[in-house]
């Protein structure tokens, strides 16, 4: 078992650029779809419920993977882990180009995430075990330039894709990036592994996914199905049953899905609750503002997604910053910062109205994407660099499971919040016309961001858990 790595300046950059282009595609693949949906509403006929489960299910997928990661990583080895996800991701790519009808892409999408889920826990984990801990800030700021970089493009590219060609473009495009990413990944990671082989944890692996999907599909189907309904009661009180059976299973397993000991390290488990929040927030724009703006503004798909670019490229521009600035003024403050910044964009961008003009979103998203790129960075490297190096890798599927699950319950909650509340306004404004409609659903769009608003306010006070006591980040490192 080898588990010394090189930690010369030519290892570090190798890294770096092998696990560039898997984050890239993961990223990529999610943004182009969102700008899209209206487009596979009209291609397929179909409605933003069933639509959206492009995105929803592609998220769910990604959850329900995470916590497999820490089993494949110590069997495997985690460089085998990222060649298998993104080879799998390829040939996905590939499956959804010959979809026939929506719940067939659907299907194909659910099995992207499947892989998606992978690859960005594993580079994570990739940058924990083989960079030293001086480097490790800056190290995840570059894994974040390339996770923000898809973000940055994404929107654009495919609103310039669906315009120009159409929506087998937003698919045809991962395959050369696919393969080029699969072939610099077998040159430059270097080959280790630090735990030995185990048996595979079935209980926890049936009772995590059976918890996650009746969840998810509670919330997202809530508003349709009534809250009170039987259907939605059921699936609510089973996945708490199943989340509870799981936890209370993976404590006493001798082998383990989920390494859960982690969260003994309290600023871990502050890092995680804190990741929910700020990826809350995150979708709840990547999920609304598309939507708005082709709906209500009536903007074409590529105007749509130039909005959003300023946004994007300043995550970009700023994660790098954020990565310099940690070292030095540590996170608290850091993420504090973010998180002002995350609640005023969000706050206002709560006062939409049918005559928002693009120029006002567009500086509110890029005010909000720079508050998310302090916080989000600051407050995943607080987390992971209190674990044990060789536990890592589990804490890493905890982080990407929490993120990716929020980010899935997030988009259900908030279509059913922006359906309920629309129709509310509907109801209440009598006479439906067309311009009606438009304000109905602005006034909908407001309710939601009030929401996300309150949300991220919570993460203001939290970001003081994030302080470094010595006798506490001491005793793991032991």
């Amino acid at each position: 078992m080898d588990s010394s790595t090189p930690r010369t300046a030519t290892s570090f950059w190798s890294v770096i650029f092998a696990i560039f282009f898997g984050n890239f595609l993961a990223s990529l693949s999610t943004t182009t779809i969102n700008i899209a949906l209206p487009d596979f509403m009209q291609e397929f006929s179909s409605q933003l419920q069933t639509v959206q489960w492009m995105v929803t299910g592609f998220m769910l997928a990604t959850g329900i993977i995470a916590p497999v990661l820490g089993f494949l990583g110590d069997q495997l080895s985690y460089k085998r882990v990222y060649l298998i996800s993104l080879s799998g991701f390829t040939i996905c790519s590939a499956l959804c180009l010959t979809a026939w009808n929506i719940e067939s892409l659907i299907f194909f999408r659910v099995m992207h995430g499947l892989f998606s889920g992978l690859i960005m826990p594993a580079t994570m984990t990739i940058i924990y075990q083989v960079i030293g801990k001086e480097k490790q800030a800056f190290a995840l700021s570059l894994w974040s330039v390339a996770a923000m970089l898809g973000p940055a493009i994404g929107p654009t590219l495919g609103g310039l894709l669906v315009q120009y060609f159409n929506w087998h473009a937003l698919f045809l495009i991962n395959l050369p990036i696919g393969v080029t990413a699969i072939l610099v990944a077998v040159r430059r990671i270097p080959y280790y592994k630090l735990s030995k082989k185990q048996s595979f944890d079935v209980v926890g692996f049936v009772t995590v996914i059976g918890c996650s999907t009746s969840l998810l599909v509670a919330f997202s189907e809530g508003s349709t199905w009534g809250w009170g309904s039987v259907k939605t009661v059921t699936l609510l009180i089973a996945g708490a049953l199943m989340l509870a059976l799981f936890i209370g299973w993976e404590l006493k397993a001798k082998e383990p899905l989920l390494h859960l000991r982690v969260f003994r390290i309290r600023r871990f488990t502050y890092s995680i609750v804190l990741q929910a929040i700020i990826s809350i927030s995150l979708y709840s724009g990547t999920f609304l503002v598309p939507i708005f703006l082709q709906t209500v503004l009536e903007v074409s798909p590529m105007q749509a997604g130039l909005v959003m670019l300023p946004g994007s490229l300043m995550m970009v521009i700023c994660a790098p910053i954020s990565g310099r600035l940690y070292t030095r003024i540590g996170p608290v403050w850091l993420c504090m910062v973010g998180v002002i910044l995350m609640f005023i964009a969000t706050l206002m961008l709560s006062n939409l109205t049918v005559s928002t003009t693009r120029f006002y979103i567009a500086f509110w998203m890029a005010f909000r994407y720079v508050g998310i790129a302090f916080a989000n960075l600051t407050v995943t490297n607080s987390g992971m660099s209190a674990v044990p190096r060789e536990e890592t890798g589990h804490a890493s599927s905890i982080n990407n499971w929490i993120k990716q699950g929020m980010g899935s319950f997030a988009i259900g909650i908030f279509s059913s919040i922006l359906a309920s509340r629309t129709a509310v306004h509907l109801q209440a404004a009598g006479k439906v016309t067309a311009m009606v409609k438009d304000k109905a659903f602005t006034w909908g769009v407001d309710d939601v961001f009030v929401v996300a608003t309150v949300i991220v306010a919570v993460a203001i006070p939290m970001s003081f858990l994030l302080k470094r006591k010595k006798p506490a980040s001491a005793a793991p490192a032991a």
